[in-house]
């Protein structure tokens, strides 16, 4: 391809008649300005333009652009040389930067249950759904052009850049031409490249922006008034598609942005002295897959104005092209921060979020972090900031924009083989009685009505505080001897007849707690909990004797195994570093509880005081390209002499967020292995052959008895195995999972189904 090119360019210069005919007294005084268009994916074409500009020794004066031209224009004009900006956007995945996700780990316990929870969410005012204004806030570019541009963070006024530049941005209420040429260099050019619709307005000196690409998307005229003698211009605009080509709402908003902008060029393109057109009407504003062909585009289209290109670096008298290498910040110390625009939520709120101590050098990967754990509370609308130096270190200016909206509806739907179908609809009210707080309330709706009730007041750096009710019940059929001596009732009788009896779990539980949280994925909660816990069925009743010495049901269709309250003290340490709930491929868990039960209501007369204690620690990391392997150990015991086996481990089935101590183990059904202590391993291959497509292979190995720690038989062979393969789908629902389960122990094996988020 370098061959070629070389060629080509050298072919170029031979057959070259025309150049550009000015007479040059003083090639000192001969500036060349450099207008590039927006258009998206299609900017990037201005890169491979540069590297030819560059190569034919063409010292560029003065940069103008508008929209995606802003943004190369900005970063050529502080100092990066073309092969430098193709390095940097060859690895940056611009699809990732665009939908503005915002990585599991940015989020609290609280955000990531949320997050895992709905399938769909809206911002609810006064008894209407609102919808926002934009697909994304445009957090993560705005975070990447702060990096690259930290070298010029005190550069106020633009004509002060290694190269003089402004760009282009439209006053959204008025529609006039807005030129940006002062201020904060990247707050400037995100918004000239604000498209409407695909990214949130932005607000300057008052002044609500959007793209540029509006009113003037090749600001030739501009340029000229800045000084330039000469016009090199790129166009890489997108002109009238015809019915065909307009597929999507974006083609259709540009469609009617260039109706006026194609007009325009016409009479642009003749004020032009050099007007380079690279070849990219087959791509489209958003083929950032695209990168490398739209480039080589560029660099094809320079190359046939080479010698045009050379005769103006000889008008220049051959002045050198500015090469200094810039290095993009990695560290920094912050010694001030300073907040604008928190009405609604604290300082102490805004700074624990940020998760960095000031006045210590840190990573500039910690400040897009802290950035990330704001974004991820969705409280804010935009969040924009400054890094300006002050002597000692650099400033944090935050300028925050609130998110007015403080009431949404959330929806959601699952289906699994243990709580069957269900429908949830979500209330969740932000600042319901204090700032930094909010209140969420879960109503399910299906086989088994269930609710979920929630307060939380985030104190950041400080102990955080929640309350939380949450009601859940469901049906499974358990084998009759297994209940039996579970629950060690010997008024019920043994029938051989009986091998499964259906049986109700209701659970009702009630906490209130503090919690602390470190850098979002390093939680400690202490709280304490009431919970009411019934087991009951119909099944058995009519073998109950109704003597009075006997276990007497307590209403005409129904036997109660347990029907007891229970209030206990409580401690949990979690670390959650996966990078997916559901697919992990990265990332460690430990989640470890306590639970010392301290006072019940003792439906079977049986209680004394005891503990329950268990753990999960797992890892994720790639084995392969495509190929990851998760694996977990966990643990659970019971300390007490106490007979109430309620909150024994019950293993079996396949599901998360199960109530109480009941553990998924493949091979087995629900609430098949019991016992009040319990070891497991658990290992899982994920395949994922397609985008969001996973194929799945799992085993999973446990010993379940009574006092396995005490006996030692916790370290013996595993008594208990099983086995899943499955096939895994991320919809836009949550996961949908399909297993086929087996175990060497016995004949008979088990298909599991899971559809959407579990609740």
């Amino acid at each position: 391809m370098r061959i070629k090119r070389n060629i080509t360019i050298l072919l170029t210069i031979f057959f070259s008649v025309l150049g550009i005919s000015q007479t040059i007294e003083s090639p000192e005084d001969f500036k060349v300005g450099l207008v590039l268009s927006g258009g998206g994916a299609k900017g990037l074409a201005h890169v491979g333009v540069l590297k030819i500009i560059e190569e034919a020794g063409v010292k560029v004066d003065y940069v103008g652009g508008t929209s995606m031209g802003a943004i190369v224009g900005a970063l050529y004009a502080s100092g990066y040389s073309a092969t430098e900006l193709d390095s940097i956007f060859r690895v940056t995945d611009f699809t990732k930067l665009i939908q503005d996700d915002v990585p599991r780990g940015a989020k609290t316990f609280y955000e990531k249950d949320d997050s895992e929870r709905y399938a769909l969410g809206l911002p609810f005012t006064n008894f209407h759904v609102s919808f926002p204004q934009a697909i994304s806030g445009g957090q993560n570019i705005y975070n990447e052009l702060v990096r690259l541009l930290f070298h010029v963070k005190d550069v106020e006024d633009f004509k002060e850049l290694p190269i003089p530049f402004l760009c282009i941005a439209t006053n959204v209420e008025t529609g006039e031409e807005v030129l940006l040429e002062k201020g904060y260099l990247p707050e400037a050019i995100m918004a000239s490249g604000t498209f409407p619709s695909l990214f949130e307005p932005s607000e300057i000196d008052g002044k609500i922006l959007i793209d540029g690409g509006v009113v003037n998307n090749y600001p030739i005229g501009k340029v000229r008034e800045m000084g330039a003698d000469l016009i090199i211009g790129v166009d890489v605009q997108h002109g009238l598609s015809d019915r065909e080509a307009l597929s999507s709402a974006t083609e259709i908003l540009l469609q009617i942005n260039n109706y006026r902008t194609v007009n325009d060029m016409k009479k642009k393109v003749d004020d032009t002295d050099l007007y380079i057109r690279p070849n990219i009407d087959n791509f489209s504003v958003i083929d950032f897959d695209s990168s490398e062909d739209i480039v080589l585009s560029g660099e094809d289209a320079a190359i046939k104005k080479f010698a045009e290109l050379q005769k103006i670096a000889q008008d220049q008298g051959n002045a050198p092209v500015l090469q200094n290498r810039i290095e993009p910040t990695d560290s920094l110390t912050i010694n001030r921060l300073i907040i604008r625009g928190n009405d609604r939520y604290t300082r102490g709120y805004i700074k624990g979020k940020l998760r960095f101590a000031l006045a210590e050098k840190i990573s500039f990967e910690e400040v897009k972090q802290g950035i990330s754990n704001l974004s991820a509370t969705g409280n804010f609308k935009t969040i924009r900031y400054h890094l300006e130096s002050n002597g000692l270190g650099t400033d944090l200016i935050l300028k925050l924009e609130e998110t007015e909206t403080k009431m949404f509806l959330k929806l959601s739907a699952h289906y699994d083989d243990l709580y069957k179908s269900a429908a949830l609809i979500n209330f969740t009210k932000k600042n319901f009685l204090l700032k930094d707080d909010v209140a969420s309330f879960d109503f399910i709706l299906g086989d088994n009505i269930r609710y979920n009730l929630e307060y939380y007041l985030d104190k950041g750096f400080y102990w955080s505080f929640g309350v939380k009710s949450e009601f859940t019940n469901f049906e499974t059929n358990v084998n009759f001897e297994l209940l039996r001596s579970n629950f060690d009732i010997p008024n019920i009788p043994s029938d051989p007849n009986i091998r499964e009896i259906n049986l109700d779990v209701a659970d009702l539980t009630n906490q209130i707690y503090m919690q602390t949280v470190l850098q979002e994925e390093f939680a400690v909660t202490l709280g304490l909990e009431h919970k009411l816990l019934r087991y009951s069925t119909r099944t058995i009743n009519q073998l109950v004797n109704n003597d009075e010495d006997d276990f007497v049901p307590i209403d005409s269709d129904r036997t109660f195994f347990d029907n007891s309250n229970y209030f206990s003290a409580y401690g949990k340490i979690t670390l959650d570093t996966y990078n997916d709930k559901y697919f992990p491929t990265k990332g460690l868990l430990f989640d470890s509880d306590f639970h010392f039960y301290l006072l019940s209501s003792d439906f079977n007369e049986n209680f004394k005081e005891f503990s329950v204690g268990k753990a999960r620690l797992g890892t994720a990391f790639n084995l392969f390209d495509k190929v990851s392997l998760n694996v977990e150990a966990e643990g659970g015991f019971k300390l007490g002499t106490s007979n109430v086996t309620s909150f024994d481990f019950v293993l079996g089935g396949y599901g998360n967020d199960f109530v109480n101590n009941f553990i998924p183990f493949f091979g087995y059904d629900f609430l098949s292995l019991p016992g009040n202590s319990f070891v497991k391993a658990y290992g899982r291959l994920d395949y994922n052959f397609a985008p969001k497509n996973h194929f799945m292979f799992s085993a999973n190995f446990a010993n379940v008895d009574d006092d396995l720690f005490r006996t030692g038989e916790w370290f013996s062979e595993p008594t208990f195995s099983g086995y899943g393969i499955g096939y895994g789908y991320e919809s836009f629902l949550g996961p949908v999972q399909i297993f086929y389960s087996w175990t060497p122990e016995m004949d008979n094996s088990n298909i599991f189904i899971s559809v959407g988020y579990w609740f």
